[in-house]
């Protein structure tokens, strides 16, 4: 394609959070004008009203994307490496379950540091404009057109050739694409909530070990903490909402804690424990899926506005980062042609996003430190299960012959000599087909991942 009409190509990136941000760089790469339009006021602002501070895990998923456009060694370094999960139980008892080999890791990022570096780096681009404090009020896909609303409260209509959608799980964007033919749309709240807390320093230093994803896991609910470059741990209580509920007053919340995390309270403290959970109401976690991610070659939809998922064990940035990675990847297969690159990018990342929904519960290895895509992984782990249910059938039915054996070697004097040794057969079929050993591996993970 001609690089001048390449030039004249006008994208509306709706959203400047994380996805929008690094998408905002990605295409910028390519000599679009990219205008990011974001309701919220800039976060790099000083007088910038800021909340609790939240921590994001990145994966090797994210780091590539980030690698894509040159920024993986800057937010690498302001990262913490975590090498294995540091897992808590009531008694008090801490032990670890490593990621995989002493080389892989997952980072513990400021989820507010990561947006500004990523604003910024979108904002050197000559082709890149910001526009803060400007909400979305409708969007037409099919005449290109949007209407944003300023600080000054006059609605503006604006033309362009591409609306992307990063406006999150509860995106304007999608909601109007809900609207066309065929377009399939479902959400689920699940039954929990999660609050952020915090685990202040000791004496100048972490008051955890900091290189570990702490989690105290307890039935029907969790907590997890990660460190902060600034000594500090991001506590993030994940528990059913009528759990919440029923803690109403600061004693309430101490004797919760003294029952079921009494190790957390001399790590917190009770005086900043009671004040940071009654700082803000427990906040709901919702799954959304989505179909398609575009329409015709003029919307697309990227990160939480096509697919958001419950956060745990912190896929959703990472997903939602590559998605922008396979989108460039695919303008570079089709040149730039918009009209190809958006059904393809639809056709490849719905079955990886659909399934990352899936796959959100449990922190499976091969995909966190790998680009297996999403869907395989969700097969081998189908295929996995069949493997334990028929590896069960057959000890099962081993059993019972081997019972009926036992019986009738107790019976008759003669037994029959082919179920002389039963227990060859099991070791034979074992040690040769039922399990294999990288199977076992996988499964034993997974068992281990959802027992916690």
């Amino acid at each position: 394609m001609d690089s001048s009409v390449i030039q004249r190509k006008k994208v509306a990136v709706i959203g400047g959070g994380l996805v929008g941000s690094l998408q905002a760089c990605f295409l910028a790469k390519r000599n679009f004008q990219i205008d990011v339009y974001e309701a919220r006021e800039d976060t790099r602002v000083a007088n910038f009203t800021r909340g609790r501070s939240i921590n994001l895990a990145l994966s090797h998923r994210g780091r590539q994307a980030l690698k894509a456009v040159g920024l993986e060694d800057q937010i690498v370094s302001q990262g913490i490496p975590m090498r294995a999960r540091m897992i808590h139980s009531l008694s008090g008892k801490k032990s670890t379950i490593p990621y995989g080999t002493k080389s892989q890791y997952i980072l513990s990022v400021s989820r507010e540091n990561l947006n500004k570096d990523l604003l910024t780096a979108a904002e050197k681009y000559p082709n890149v404009k910001m526009h803060f404090n400007h909400r979305l009020l409708k969007c037409n896909p099919e005449e290109r057109m949007i209407t944003v609303l300023g600080s000054d409260k006059v609605p503006k209509d604006v033309t362009c050739d591409l609306i992307v959608g990063c406006d999150g799980a509860y995106s304007t964007v999608r909601s109007h694409l809900m609207k066309k033919p065929r377009f399939d749309y479902s959400q689920q709240y699940i039954p929990h909530g999660y609050m952020e807390l915090t685990i202040p320093p000791k004496n100048g230093d972490y008051a955890m070990e900091p290189n570990y994803l702490h989690i105290w896991p307890r039935n029907t609910f969790m907590m997890i903490a990660l460190p902060n470059m600034n000594k500090s741990f991001t506590c993030t209580l994940f528990m059913p909402f009528e759990e919440f509920e029923k803690l109403l007053t600061s004693n309430d919340v101490v004797d919760f804690f003294q029952k079921y995390f009494p190790d957390a309270i001399p790590l917190i403290g009770e005086k900043l424990l009671v004040q940071d959970f009654f700082l803000l109401p427990a906040q709901p976690m919702i799954s959304v899926k989505c179909s398609s991610f575009h329409f015709k070659s003029h919307c697309v939809l990227l990160g939480d506005a096509a697919h958001a998922i419950v956060p745990f064990f912190g896929q959703g940035m990472n997903a939602g980062f590559e998605d922008c990675l396979v989108f460039d990847e695919l303008m570079d297969k089709f040149n730039n042609d918009l009209s190809l690159c958006l059904p393809a990018f639809s056709r490849l990342r719905i079955p990886d996003d659909h399934a990352i929904s899936d796959l959100s519960m449990y922190n499976y290895i091969e995909v966190t430190f790998s680009r297996i895509r999403y869907h395989e992984a969700v097969q081998r782990w189908h295929w996995q299960k069949k493997v334990i249910n028929k590896g069960l059938f057959f000890l099962g039915s081993l059993i019972a012959i081997s019972s009926t054996y036992l019986l009738m070697h107790y019976m008759s004097p003669r037994p029959f000599l082919r179920l002389r040794r039963p227990w060859n057969w099991i070791a034979h079929f074992w040690n040769t087909t039922c399990f294999p050993t990288k199977a076992m591996d996988s499964l034993e993970q997974i068992s281990n991942l959802i027992s916690r």
